[in-house]
């Protein structure tokens, strides 16, 4: 229950970035917006987590979950926050991220192709394209704005999944941290030209506070919360709760910009989610069977936490970690690395004889049952 009410925090802060967020594009450029938001972000992690050690052999992959979600996912968001309303992007990027993760998923080879998986998707397809034929006709900016919203949503669900992975091994709060700071510097090259079109000496205090507000809370406080729970319920139910941005984002885009969408885009919008929610659905139950079902190796420790709509067998993660087998030894090397230590005794149903204990064990075997056979022939003789 606390992690689901962890996630609706997360969401309501999310759903109400967006607009926040395009307050922030009409007051200076595109990338100078996103960078700003980012480096407050960084900043507030780094001194509230007091830069916690990441070790060396993770730094690349940290830095490459930072460069999709935070800089690659910005790039996008900013940029089409410039030419569409933010409402639009607070339906097509929640919305659109499930689907996304669950038709990588098909791709792969990874997610079983049902029935009623297809028929999520084929809603959500129509959806997406009923929410675009509704846009009003106010030029091609909206549509190009929408179409990077897509972008970034497709941007989002990558930084879900490679992120899980790195979650078995590194705590949270450190992978936010160094991927917060990574996807900040990029972003801070991307801006660097636009320095010189921002009229500083006018930004007034309103503009400041919504940086503080955007850097402190929907980042940091937000990213942190998030890949809690993504470590706690899987990516799969912690996207699931993605649902919930539409809501928060529609209605501060209404209060605060006076924005909303039109009657057919509500029209798609509600296809769109009936589609990602029921593909949503079947992730769940096909993590919630795995989770159930015997395990192989109930001694073994759990690699956690793995990408369960990418691998509903339970079987292996998405890039290869195993679910059960955390460690690539077979049982005999275990058992023979247990032997070796003083303090460890060597499970008896796991150890395998060498050849020549085993040589040993049926030459005694041998003469047992040679024993047994002599003293049955005599037992024999002697009742005749």
């Amino acid at each position: 229950m606390r992690i689901r009410l962890l996630l609706i925090v997360v969401m309501a802060l999310w759903g109400s970035a967006f607009a926040s967020s395009k307050a922030a594009v009409g007051d200076v450029p595109h990338e100078v917006a996103g960078f700003l938001r980012f480096l407050v972000g960084a900043f507030v992690l780094l001194v509230a987590l007091r830069a916690p050690r990441l070790p060396a052999a993770e730094v690349p992959r940290v830095v490459g979950v930072g460069m999709v979600g935070v800089f690659g996912y910005n790039a996008l968001f900013f940029l089409a926050l410039s030419l569409a309303p933010a409402a639009d992007g607070s339906v097509i990027v929640p919305m659109a991220a499930p689907v996304c993760t669950v038709a990588v998923g098909v791709l792969l080879g990874r997610v079983r192709l049902s029935g009623a998986r297809l028929l999520g998707l084929a809603l959500a397809a129509v959806g997406g394209i009923v929410f675009f034929l509704g846009i009003p006709d106010t030029g091609d900016s909206r549509l190009l704005g929408d179409l990077l919203f897509l972008g970034a949503a497709a941007c989002w669900s990558a930084y879900t999944l490679l992120g899980a992975p790195l979650l078995s091994r590194l705590p949270a709060a450190t992978v936010t941290v160094y991927a917060t700071a990574a996807g900040a510097t990029a972003l801070g090259l991307l801006a660097a030209p636009a320095f010189a079109d921002v009229r500083w000496s006018e930004l007034g205090l309103e503009f400041w506070l919504n940086q503080a507000y955007l850097g402190a809370l929907p980042t940091a406080l937000a990213y942190v919360l998030y890949y809690h729970a993504v470590g706690r319920v899987g990516p799969t139910t912690a996207t699931s709760a993605m649902f919930l941005v539409p809501a928060f984002g529609l209605t501060c885009a209404w209060v605060v910009l006076g924005e909303s969408i039109a009657p057919l885009q509500g029209i798609g919008a509600g296809l769109m989610f009936v589609g990602a929610w029921t593909n949503t659905r079947l992730a769940v139950d096909d993590s919630r069977s795995v989770d159930s079902a015997p395990r192989v190796a109930d001694s073994a420790p759990l690699a956690a936490p793995v990408v369960a709509v990418l691998e509903p067998s339970g079987s292996a993660a998405l890039f290869g970690t195993s679910t059960l087998d955390a460690d690539p030894r077979s049982e005999s090397d275990r058992s023979t690395a247990n032997s070796d230590r003083p303090d460890v005794e060597p499970d008896p149903s796991t150890v395998v004889p060498t050849s020549s204990e085993f040589d040993s064990a049926t030459t005694t075997s041998n003469r047992t049952a040679g024993d047994r056979s002599h003293g049955s022939d005599r037992s024999v003789a002697r009742r005749q």
